[in-house]
Order: C-alpha cells, then sequence, then structure tokens
C-alpha cells in the first residue's frame, strides 16, 4: 500500500511549474520499537528540559538557540532571526542548476523520497522534466526546507517519477584522500585476482531484498511473542570470535581452501 504524501508543493523550472507531492522512499514502521518505563511501576518514564545550574525545568516559551562560542559563552539566537536567514518558501522545489548524473558521488546521497504530480493538469509538465533530464542524463540540483531544516535535494528521473534525494553538506562529508592517501597503488599478484575473482563469482547471487533482512528484528519479535504467551526465552549464545593465532596467513593457500570450501556448498 502506497504510504500518504508527507509534502506538497509545487516543482518548478523557470516557467513551467506543476503541483507535485512527495513521500519518503524508505519506512521504519516495522522496526521494534521500545517505551522507557519505571522497573518500580511500570508506568513511562517522560524526559524535560532542566537548567544545568538551579536544576529547575524550563519551560518550552523559555529555551532559546545558543551558539557556543566558548566555554558557558554563547550567542544567543531568536527563533525570529533564525527564519529569516531560511529559503523565502518551504513549498516550492526551484530548480535552478543540473549536474551530470554520473558526476555526484554515491556518499553524497542522504535520503531518497518518491516524488509524483499531484494531479492530473500538472502531468504534462512533470512528464516533460522528467524526461528531459533522462534524455540528457542530468540531475537536477535545489534547495528545500524538510524535516525543519533546509536542504540541498536532487532529482533524479526514475521509471514514470522522480527520486528526491536529499544531500549531504559539503562539511559533513570527509576528503577521502586524508584516508586512502597513504595506500599504495599497486597491482596484486594476477594469480591471487584470479583466485579471487573465481571466489566472487562463486558467491555471485542475483540481487534480492532478502539479502538484507533484518535477522535481530525477527528475533525481536519471537522474544515479544514468548513473553506475551507467558513463555521465557533462553537467552541466545553469543558466537566465539575467531581466535587469532598470530601465524602468518598465506593468501594463495587461504584462498584455494576459499574455493575448495565454496565447491563444497554447491
Amino acid at each position: 500500500m502506497a504510504g500518504r504524501a508527507f509534502w506538497k508543493g509545487y516543482l518548478k523550472l523557470s516557467l513551467v511549474t506543476c503541483p507535485v507531492a512527495m513521500t519518503p522512499a524508505t519506512s521504519e514502521s516495522e522496526k521494534v520499537r521500545f517505551h522507557t518505563l519505571s522497573r518500580a511501576t511500570g508506568a513511562r518514564v517522560v524526559s524535560e528540559y532542566v537548567d544545568s545550574v538551579t536544576g529547575d525545568p524550563v519551560e518550552r516559551e523559555d529555551e532559546v538557540k545558543g551558539y557556543p562560542r566558548g566555554e558557558d559563552d554563547h550567542v544567543l539566537l531568536e527563533d525570529e532571526e533564525l527564519d529569516a536567514v531560511a529559503l523565502d518558501t518551504t513549498h516550492t522545489i526551484d530548480v535552478e542548476m543540473f549536474a551530470p548524473a554520473d558526476s555526484v558521488g554515491w556518499i553524497w546521497y542522504d535520503k531518497p523520497h518518491y516524488l509524483v504530480p499531484d494531479d492530473k493538469v500538472g502531468e504534462e509538465a512533470f512528464s516533460v522534466i522528467r524526461e528531459a533530464m533522462a534524455a540528457t542524463g542530468m540531475v537536477g540540483i535545489s534547495r528545500l526546507v524538510l524535516y525543519r531544516r533546509e536542504r540541498a535535494v536532487l532529482l533524479e528521473p526514475r521509471g514514470k517519477g522522480i527520486v528526491l534525494w536529499t544531500l549531504r553538506y559539503g562539511d559533513e562529508v570527509r576528503d577521502p584522500e586524508d584516508y586512502f592517501g597513504g595506500l599504495e597503488a599497486d597491482k596484486p599478484d594476477p594469480k591471487l585476482m584470479t583466485l579471487v575473482t573465481s571466489l566472487i563469482e562463486e558467491r555471485t547471487k542475483p540481487w534480492s531484498p532478502k539479502m538484507v533482512d533484518d535477522p535481530v528484528q525477527t528475533r525481536l519479535l519471537e522474544l515479544i511473542a514468548s513473553r506475551t504467551k507467558g513463555r521465557k526465552s533462553k537467552p541466545k549464545a553469543k558466537a566465539e570470535e575467531p581466535a587469532e593465532t598470530g601465524k602468518v596467513i598465506n593468501i594463495m593457500d587461504a584462498l584455494r581452501k576459499s574455493l575448495a570450501k565454496e565447491g563444497g556448498k554447491r
């Protein structure tokens, strides 16, 4: 069943505008969630903001944003001041830039959303924008207020619709050169490459969502069901960590043994 749209507004490209609706492409509604309770009374535990000096509760109307500039020293900013630097509109995706689809690395992609036309009249304008991006291999770049925060977003044509991705900010992505820069670029032994390639081929299967099932979620549901029926489940024994032998592993031998093991599974 399709989820209900959580955002409605307009998709705009120059003078072309159409009403659109957006729904998150992923869902966590099936996740097992817990409430924190008082062990003594079984009642829900609630949280509240308290003054770190006096220990007194702080009412919502007395809360204010503060930017730290030193220890116990903050620049105070009112909600009106923060609103003044936000986008003028929170209901229009105004596409002002495009970029080649293959030029945006996967690491910049954050959260996907399905974007669809919100009425029959706007379907033609929507489809023209979508098909033009697909034909040119481009993705649209815009900005939008989502989840109470201004975000850069990317519009990617996908089938009959458009996937809108929120993008990570520039200061959120670490430079890979800081981590990979010191690694040697030498090509590995061709014989080793042949063995690893064979191992990969042995383990290759068609993609299926079942590959990313959550076994912990399944066990949690089983635990809850057993408690509901009044049974007490036995704690699962932890898997043993592989013992460290301290020996230098011969990669060639290890790969040959791995391939022999894979062949025996068939």
